[in-house]
């Protein structure tokens, strides 16, 4: 496949870029084999979404038109993703920056002629706890004439920066049914994506189930489910909870002139200077910045380094934010 053109083939080898018609079920990621030689390659590790927009199409028949179209460009590159979001109905797209965004968006409004309005970009915030707190709550609901019970005791604790979520139990209880811990756990699991004050998905939380009290009578997976929620909830704003912000790490390469000139432009967006290496005509400078003052960057880049300096960016990590959103 050339950029403009395409030459018919009857074998594809090593090093060569190809299109392959017809296979309708694969994605990004897949491997492709044969039944006489089956093996699958190491899966690609995609970085999280850290900048979302909300699109919302003019009409209600255009809106499975554009589900549709999502769902293909979602296949097609998986550091997409959309959700709804469930107070306002607004379909919400999210991406690994601007410019990303916006070659999706064109591509929807142009390619698939779908008529959307698009709001704003916005930043993909998470939440986490800065303590440790142990929690218990009960539930008690009469539901349909009968008693719908649960009691239950967790702990909340912070975990080291990109260790992701951990959920473990450390109660014996076997006279409780398997269903009932596996309710626990979904209750848990649904808390930590709903967030804790601002409603942005949760990382780096363990949760312990400590306690639990079952009554054959009384005991309901539903109950169970919603008091592990609850109870969650509960001892995460109790556990000092805190907002995280997309930190990135963003590549400048500047003509050496203008190499003070792009560090000053970066710092006054809260960047801080990882490496710098320096060459007789370039400069290559690497630094950590938050994505909420990247907006715009590219402009003012531009026009402190007369249209000579470049940047890449990528997503390095997450960082407490030290003022509220």
């Amino acid at each position: 496949m050339h950029s403009n053109k395409s030459e018919p083939m009857d074998a594809l080898k090593a090093g060569d870029i190809g299109v392959i018609i017809g296979m309708k079920l694969s994605q990004t990621g897949d491997t492709i084999g044969s039944e006489g030689f089956p093996v699958v390659l190491e899966k690609m590790q995609f970085p999280e979404p850290v900048i979302s927009v909300s699109i919302e199409p003019s009409t209600a028949s255009e809106r499975d038109k554009l589900n549709e179209i999502l769902e293909i460009l979602s296949k097609e590159d998986p550091t997409f993703t959309k959700r709804e979001n469930e107070e306002t109905g607004q379909l919400i797209i999210s991406g690994m920056g601007e410019l990303h965004l916006e070659v999706l968006v064109t591509r929807i409004l142009k390619e698939y002629k779908v008529e959307a309005r698009v709001g704003n970009p916005q930043v993909t915030y998470r939440e986490s706890v800065s303590a440790a707190v142990e929690r218990s709550e009960s539930f008690s609901r009469v539901i349909a004439g009968k008693e719908n019970a649960a009691a239950l005791t967790l702990k909340v604790e912070p975990l080291p920066r990109g260790s992701g979520n951990k959920y473990s139990l450390a109660v014996r209880a076997p006279e409780t049914p398997r269903e009932i811990f596996e309710a626990v756990e979904r209750g848990v699991t649904g808390a930590l994506n709903s967030g804790i004050t601002m409603g942005y998905p949760c990382i780096d939380i363990g949760v312990t189930i400590t306690g639990i009290k079952y009554s054959e009578l009384t005991g309901t997976e539903a109950a169970f489910e919603a008091c592990a929620s609850i109870c969650f909830d509960q001892a995460a704003r109790e556990a000092a909870p805190i907002l995280l912000e997309p930190v990135m790490l963003v590549t400048l390469v500047s003509p050496a002139e203008f190499t003070g000139n792009v560090i000053s432009l970066v710092t006054q967006r809260g960047g801080q200077v990882v490496s710098m290496d320096s060459k007789p005509s370039t400069s290559e400078i690497k630094v950590h910045a938050p994505m909420e003052k990247m907006f715009g960057f590219m402009t003012a880049l531009r026009s402190e380094s007369q249209g000579r300096a470049t940047f890449t960016m990528e997503f390095s990590h997450f960082e407490k934010r030290d003022k509220g959103v």
